[in-house]
C-alpha cells in the first residue's frame, strides 16, 4: 500500500506538470494543436513498444475492442487535452483545471436530468460545494478577471472528461491499460495530424528559448518534459499505482494533480490563484470527494438492502452508474 501510494503521489506529480510545460511553449509562438500533436506523438511512439509486448499472441483484443480505444482517443486524450490547453492559453494552469474536475459533477447533473431523480444526500451535497466553489473560482467580482472564453474551453474540457467516464463504465478486464493508453493516443495523434493537413486546426512552431521558472531553457526542454514526464512517465506510474491500490483508491489520489500543478504553475511560471481562487478549489476537490465517497458507499449499502432473510424475493442487480467504476487509464491532461 505504501509503495503504491508513492508511485499513485509521483504520477499526479508529473500529470501535473503538463499545464506547465505547455504553456511555457504557448508563450514563444507554439499553437494549442502544436503542443498537444507534438505531445500525443511523442508520447505514442516511446509507448508502443511495451504495448506491442503485451499483445503478444493476444492481438485479437485489438479487434475486440476497437470502439473503446477510438472514442479513448478522439474523447478522453485528443478533444480533452486540446481543450485543456485552449483553456490554460487565456486563464492559469490551476484555475484551467479546477474547471475540468468538475467533470464528475456534470456527470451527476446529467443523470439527475435524464432520470428525474434526486441524487443521495452525500452526492446532492458534493454537488452544490463543487458548483459554490466553480463561483469563487471564477472570482466574477474580484480583482482577478477571468477570460470567459478560457472558462468555455475548461468547461469543454470537463465535459469530454465526463463522456469518457459513460464510455468506459463498463470495467473491462480484457484489454491491458497499458495498450489502451498507446492505442487512445496513437488515434488522438492521428487525428490531431489530420485535422492539421485539412487546415481544420492550426499549427504553429517556435524555435525560440522558453523559460521555466529562473532558467531559460531550448523549446525542446519543455516538449521533452511534456512527452516523457508528463506523458509516458505519468501514463505507465499511474496505471501502476491503479494495479497497486485499486482504481478507486488510486482515483482518490490523483485528486492530488490540482495541487501539484497549482504547486508547479508557481515554481515554473510564477503563476498563483489568489486566495479566493484556491478557497474555491478546495470546495471544488472536496466536492469531489464527496461524490466519490457516495459512490464507494453505494454498493454496501444496496448489498444490505438486498440480502434479505428467507422468503424476500432477491432484487435485480443494478448496472454501475459512471462513477462507480473509476478506470485504469483516465485522460488526465
Amino acid at each position: 500500500m505504501a509503495s503504491g501510494l508513492g508511485v499513485a503521489l509521483l504520477s499526479t506529480a508529473v500529470f501535473g506538470l503538463s499545464g506547465s510545460f505547455a504553456k511555457a511553449l504557448l508563450e514563444t509562438g507554439w499553437s494549442t494543436g502544436a503542443a498537444v500533436t507534438m505531445r500525443l506523438t511523442g508520447a505514442a511512439l516511446i509507448l508502443a513498444i511495451p504495448a506491442l509486448l503485451a499483445l503478444r499472441g493476444r492481438w485479437h483484443q485489438l479487434r475486440d475492442n476497437w470502439l473503446t480505444i477510438v472514442l479513448f482517443g478522439l474523447i478522453g486524450v485528443a478533444a480533452c487535452q486540446l481543450f485543456y490547453f485552449n483553456a490554460v492559453a487565456r486563464l492559469s494552469v490551476g484555475v484551467a483545471l479546477l474547471l475540468e474536475y468538475l467533470a464528475p459533477v456534470l456527470i451527476v447533473l446529467w443523470l439527475w436530468a435524464a432520470s428525474r431523480k434526486r441524487p443521495r444526500v452525500l452526492t446532492l451535497g458534493g454537488t452544490l460545494l463543487s458548483l459554490a466553489g466553480l463561483v469563487l473560482v471564477l472570482d466574477l467580482t474580484g480583482a482577478v478577471k477571468v477570460d470567459p472564453v478560457g472558462v468555455l474551453w475548461g468547461i469543454a474540457a470537463a465535459v469530454c472528461l465526463a463522456m469518457y467516464f459513460f464510455i468506459t463504465a463498463r470495467e473491462n478486464d480484457t484489454l491491458p491499460p497499458i495498450v489502451l493508453a498507446s492505442g487512445g493516443l496513437m488515434v488522438g495523434a492521428a487525428v490531431m495530424w489530420l485535422a492539421a493537413a485539412t487546415g481544420l486546426l492550426p499549427m504553429a512552431f517556435s524555435t525560440a528559448d522558453t523559460r521555466l521558472g529562473p532558467w531559460v531553457t531550448p523549446w525542446w526542454v519543455p516538449l521533452a518534459g511534456l512527452v516523457i514526464l508528463a506523458t509516458v512517465l505519468a501514463y505507465v506510474s499511474g496505471i501502476m499505482a491503479a494495479r497497486a491500490l485499486g482504481s478507486k483508491v488510486a482515483s482518490f489520489v490523483s485528486l492530488t494533480e490540482v495541487l501539484f500543478a497549482v504547486v508547479w504553475a508557481w515554481l515554473l511560471l510564477g503563476e498563483l490563484p489568489g486566495a479566493i481562487q484556491l478557497l474555491g478549489g478546495v470546495l471544488i476537490v472536496g466536492g469531489v470527494i464527496l461524490v466519490r465517497l457516495d459512490e464507494l458507499r453505494a454498493p454496501a449499502s444496496r448489498a444490505g438492502a438486498y440480502a434479505g432473510g428467507s422468503g424476500q424475493a432477491a432484487a435485480a442487480p443494478r448496472a454501475p452508474s459512471p462513477l462507480e467504476h473509476a478506470n485504469d487509464v483516465e485522460p488526465v491532461p
